[in-house]
């Protein structure tokens, strides 16, 4: 068996094992998504409430100051009471009158911020609404993930199993080029020699589509022995390689290519 077909063994488990992580992995990226968009709704309920909290210390501030005007107001009231000259009298009046425009002003103030604070009371309240939404749904991704997770954990171990027999197999080299082609191509790391037509030589990349010499394909299917380098498309460096019905088809003295005539040799 050759470098290429160890190679292609361990690619197909590789496959194997992206198509079932890439359903677990969108199951993550959606538990991701509903975390990110909790956390952003409770980091927005939070400085809301922050804010709430401030302008309600400021209203009960300004309730005070309400509160120490009208004991002073009283007690003026009292002492205009006991005022022995009208011009004492005016005087005590003057600094009720002083007070009660202080007092109206305080409270315009204490108005205005528990108006704010209600405003604040209602945005809150919508997002602990969309807080209970958000969290329910985030529940169900959660459980989805957990699902997912689970229907494929032990087919998950056993391509793992299999793929470090069969990585044992490929030589250094070869498997460190191959790791390093999945790292920069992912999918396309390895990719089949492709025939357009047959009676023309005309063969391609399936990664690239790029053409791929006769002489390329001939070494393909010639290349049975276990030490055979591997080959690589001079346009995109993917690792390429032959489908087995494809070169069974391109043996010579089978039919093949568009006259559906028999073809003596791919050789030019």
């Amino acid at each position: 068996m050759s470098v290429t077909e160890r190679l292609l063994r361990v690619f197909r488990v590789d496959q194997q094992l992206s198509g079932l992580q890439s359903r677990l992995r969108a199951a993550e990226r959606f538990l991701e998504e509903q975390t990110k968009q909790l956390d952003q709704i409770k980091s927005k309920r939070d400085a809301i409430a922050a804010q709430l909290k401030l302008l309600q210390a400021q209203a009960a501030n300004h309730e005070g100051e309400m509160a120490r005007f009208d004991a002073r107001i009283e007690t003026l009231r009292e002492q205009m009471n006991q005022a022995k000259t009208n011009k004492e009298y005016k005087a005590f009046l003057t600094e009720v009158n002083t007070f009660k425009v202080e007092r109206g002003a305080a409270e315009t103030a204490a108005l205005e911020l528990m108006t704010k604070a209600d405003d604040l009371k209602k945005q809150i309240e919508a997002l602990e609404a969309q807080t209970q939404e958000r969290t329910k749904l985030r529940q169900v991704a959660a459980d989805d993930r957990q699902k997912r997770d689970e229907e494929i954990r032990d087919r998950l171990n056993e391509l793992k199993g299999e793929r470090d027999k069969l990585v044992a197999e490929v030589p250094a080299p070869a498997m460190a080029l191959y790791t390093e082609l999945v790292r920069v191509h992912g999918d396309d790391a390895m990719c089949p020699v492709e025939e357009l037509d047959r009676k023309s030589h005309e063969y391609t990349c399936g990664g690239c589509q790029m053409a791929v010499p006769v002489e390329t394909v001939n070494a393909l299917i010639k290349g049975t022995a276990a030490q055979a380098p591997v080959t690589r498309c001079v346009s995109c460096g993917c690792i390429l390689f032959i489908e087995k019905e494809t070169a069974e088809r391109l043996q010579p003295g089978n039919k093949g290519g568009k006259g559906g005539k028999k073809q003596k040799s791919l050789e030019v």
